[in-house]
């Protein structure tokens, strides 16, 4: 087919392209030589993001709100593959809910309404493992997979409106509307590496807290982390097959996977130690005394009010989540679409630390 063919025709468009995944999804399939052109549509893009590093393709960024039908519609035109990644990403509560849902869920809808009326066949989403859990009973999933039934509401405002958008993708599989429309979805979970903003946040809070790292979950809690050098790596893969072999991965569902442990605040706290070694991993925070915390803070907030707006602290659902093992087992991506890890999780460290020293990293550190 025309994939195939010598010289490349297909353009491919990323929303959210000046994002922390999405950045990385742009700079991977920049050097992909089956593709002419790729386009950004982001809202924060900035100028000096105009330009792609390492970029042999055409690429060009436009600035706009995924919210704006009518400015996604005309960045949309001529194109053969949307990576849908804009999203408001908030386990915090900072954002209202209905801004969240207006961006998460009707960002998604506009995505779709403009495949269907230029006749984009295909999309890969990016959705989350908050999309499924998880729910308000704290129910575990320890190594499950994207078979695995888990039902029950989702704890997450944010996951609430994953969950809402994967329905509209999955039900946009297979549509008509003089081509056909064909969708994946890519679930991610904590993804670190480059750039990657709570590690900045968490080493804040170890240097404050005289170079020592607490946490909060039980010590066989499992989470699934991933670099994003292979998160976005497997959205190229997706992407590429679901043109070469739309029959296999249409409507299809893939969770995120590497080599990194499964233990979140030991892998957040090799990191941190790599960085400044001073750093040492302290005790567990009880989940009654951080509920007890949660629940002081809100009762001030609420009195002091508007005299006080402090920092958004962490609330009940994201505690709930973080006690709560939800981790999973697959190599579904590397039977559909042979995906493989780019980086081992020795080279991801390496490559997260190496950021972490570096004078952009440092720079808002010394802000503090």
């Amino acid at each position: 087919g025309k994939v195939e063919s010598e010289s490349p025709e297909l353009v491919y468009l990323v929303t959210g392209g000046c994002g922390f995944i999405g950045k990385k999804i742009v700079e991977l399939l920049s050097q992909q030589d089956y593709i002419k052109e790729v386009r950004v549509f982001d809202s924060g893009a900035r100028e000096e993001e105009k330009i792609i590093p390492g970029k042999t393709r055409a690429s060009s960024c436009i600035i706009g709100d995924i919210r704006d039908y009518n400015l996604l519609l005309a960045a949309m035109r001529g194109v053969h593959v949307v990576i849908h990644t804009a999203a408001i990403v908030d386990y915090r509560n900072t954002v209202p809910f209905w801004e969240m849902k207006a961006v998460n869920v009707g960002g998604t809808e506009n995505v779709l309404r403009a495949c269907c009326v230029l006749n984009i066949p295909y999309v890969v989403y990016t959705s989350s493992i908050a999309a499924v859990g998880p729910n308000t009973l704290c129910e575990p999933m320890r190594r499950g997979n994207e078979d695995t039934k888990y039902s029950g509401e989702v704890e997450l405002p944010y996951g609430k409106t994953k969950a809402m958008a994967e329905k509209l993708v999955f039900e946009a599989n297979g549509k008509n509307n003089g081509g056909k429309l064909t969708t994946c979805i890519i679930r991610a979970n904590t993804v670190y590496g480059e750039k990657a903003t709570f590690l900045r946040d968490l080493y804040l809070f170890a240097k404050a807290g005289n170079d020592v790292l607490d946490y909060l979950e039980p010590e066989n809690t499992e989470r699934n982390s991933t670099y994003v050098g292979n998160g976005a790596w497997m959205h190229v893969l997706a992407a590429r097959h679901l043109q070469l072999k739309p029959d296999l991965l249409a409507g299809q569902v893939y969770y995120c996977y590497d080599d990194t442990p499964r233990r979140g605040f030991l892998v957040t706290h090799q990191l941190l130690s790599s960085v400044d070694p001073s750093i040492r991993l302290g005790s567990r925070i009880p989940y009654w005394k951080m509920w007890l915390i949660i629940h002081l803070h809100r009762i001030i907030k609420a009195l002091l009010y508007p005299f006080w707006k402090p920092q958004p602290f962490l609330n009940l659902p994201l505690l709930n989540t973080i006690v709560t093992t939800f981790s999973y087992e697959t190599d579904k991506a590397f039977r559909h679409f042979g995906y493989k890890p780019l980086f081992t999780w020795q080279e991801s460290k390496q490559r997260t630390v190496q950021w972490l020293k570096s004078k952009e990293a440092q720079k808002v550190l010394a802000l503090f």
